[in-house]
C-alpha cells in the first residue's frame, strides 16, 4: 500500500511541478499579496515539487522528502485559501465551493500522505510495537 501511495503521490507532484514552471500564470493569481517576487516563488515551488517527486523515489532520500512535502503543503496552504477566498468574494477562479471546500479540508490528509509515503510515520495503518499493559487487553 505504501509504494502505490508513493507512487501516486510522486506523479501528482512531478506532475503539478511541471505545470508550475510550464504555466506558471494560473498559478500567480493565487499567491498572497504578502509574498515577495510571486513569479520567482512559482518557479521554486515548481522546482520543489519535482525534487520532492524524485526524493520518494530515490531510497536514499525518501525520508527528506516526505518530511519536505509534509512541509511544502503546510506552505501552500495560504495560497489554497486565497484561491477558495477569492471564488467566494471575487467570483474568479473559475472552480466552485466543491473544488475548495474538499481542497482545504483534505489539506491534513496530504500532510499525511507525505510522511506516509516517505516512511516517516506508519500512523494509523501499523500496529502498536510497545508492549501494552494487560488492562487494555
Amino acid at each position: 500500500m505504501r509504494t502505490g501511495a508513493r507512487w501516486v503521490l510522486a506523479a501528482v507532484y512531478l506532475t503539478a511541478g511541471v505545470l508550475h514552471l510550464r504555466d506558471p500564470a494560473p498559478f500567480l493569481t493565487i499567491v498572497p499579496a504578502w509574498v515577495p517576487d510571486p513569479a520567482g516563488t512559482i518557479a521554486v515551488t515548481g522546482l520543489c515539487e519535482i525534487l520532492g517527486a524524485i526524493g520518494l523515489l530515490v531510497p536514499r532520500l525518501r525520508w527528506w522528502a516526505g518530511v519536505m512535502l509534509a512541509a511544502y503543503a503546510v506552505c501552500v496552504f495560504p495560497a489554497n485559501i486565497k484561491h477558495a477566498v477569492d471564488y467566494v468574494t471575487l467570483g474568479r477562479g473559475g472552480l466552485s465551493l466543491w473544488y475548495h471546500v474538499p481542497r482545504l479540508l483534505l489539506q491534513p490528509v496530504i500532510v499525511w500522505w507525505a510522511l506516509f509515503a516517505g516512511c516517516v510515520i506508519d500512523w494509523p495503518l501499523r500496529r502498536h510495537s510497545y508492549p501494552r499493559s494487560s488492562a487494555f487487553r
